[in-house]
């Protein structure tokens, strides 16, 4: 199979592959629902070592860089309660933390979750954090600027490998709630 985006070796339909993914991105891909099918879904083996956003796009296609969504794992906290959300933005932009999703969350605080917090929430690597297969009943702030992009390169779970996921299917994650401006140059 040939890669709908980006010159990788090697793309394979996800639910073919499950085998490659993190426990609750297998299972969220086993699992899949709504109107993009899951085999829409293409993992395409990455190599760790060229995972900087310049080195990448060099070896694997420059077009990836408009084309690229990285998620964050935030914390938003009011009183003595912590919600925890994933964003998901396009990688040319920055989430706009204390802004659109302390507001959105109700939050008082809002940052960036610690490392640790956002790898054991997830079951995911750092740096490989994607919004497929996310905890159940947390919000996945998704940019409307991903939502219209015909296929979007984000994290696969791990540091190896990545997923090619249709922008609408972002809209149609568990939790997804689509905003104008979450991402901000």
């Amino acid at each position: 199979m040939h890669a709908p985006l980006g010159d990788f070796d090697s793309a394979t339909p996800a639910p073919e592959c499950v085998d490659r993914l993190t426990r609750p991105v297998a299972d969220a891909v086993r699992h899949w629902r709504g109107g993009v099918p899951a085999d829409q879904i293409v993992y395409v083996d990455t190599d760790p070592e060229w995972a900087d956003t310049a080195t990448f796009v060099e070896h694997y296609g420059r077009e990836l860089l408009e084309r690229s969504a990285n998620c964050v794992v935030v914390t938003g906290k009011r009183g003595g309660e912590t919600t925890l959300a994933a964003c998901v933005v396009l990688s040319t932009t920055r989430v706009d933390v204390n802004g659109v999703v302390r507001r959105h969350l109700g939050a008082r605080k809002a940052s960036f979750a610690a490392m640790d917090t956002a790898t054991g929430e997830t079951g995911m690597e750092y740096g490989g954090i994607t919004p497929v297969g996310l905890p159940a009943g947390w919000p996945v702030l998704v940019d409307s600027a991903v939502v219209d992009l015909p296929y979007v390169l984000v994290g696969s779970g791990r540091r190896r490998g990545k997923l090619l996921v249709p922008g609408k299917a972002f809209a149609e994650l568990p939790g997804a709630v689509v905003l104008d401006g979450l991402g901000v140059a």
